[in-house]
C-alpha cells in the first residue's frame, strides 16, 4: 500500500512516541493527557478508508521497527487511538 500521507503519519507517531516517553518533571503530564486525547480524537474522526489506511501504514512502521518499546507502542497505537476495537 502506498500512502497518501506516509510523511505525515510518520511524524505524528514521533511526536505521540515523545510525549507517551516523556518523563514527568520534562513535560507536565495534564499536558500529555490532552495532546494524547485529542490525537484520539481527531483520528477516530477519520473516515473509515483513512482511518484503514492509517492502521495499515501504522501496521507497517510496526513491523519495520527494531526497537522493542517503540514496536510495542506502535502496536498497540490503532487500539490505544480509537481506530479499531469497540466500533458500534
Amino acid at each position: 500500500m502506498t500512502s497518501s500521507y506516509p510523511s505525515l503519519t510518520r511524524a505524528l507517531a514521533d511526536v505521540l512516541w515523545f510525549v507517551d516517553g516523556t518523563e514527568d518533571d520534562r513535560m507536565d503530564q495534564d499536558d500529555a493527557v490532552k495532546v494524547m486525547e485529542g490525537v484520539a480524537h481527531v483520528v477516530s474522526t477519520l473516515p473509515s478508508d483513512q482511518r484503514r489506511e492509517l492502521v495499515e501504514l501504522v501496521g507497517e512502521m510496526a513491523a519495520a521497527e527494531g526497537d522493542p518499546a517503540r514496536r510495542a507502542f506502535l502496536e498497540a497505537f490503532p487500539e490505544g487511538f480509537g481506530l479499531i476495537g469497540d466500533e458500534s
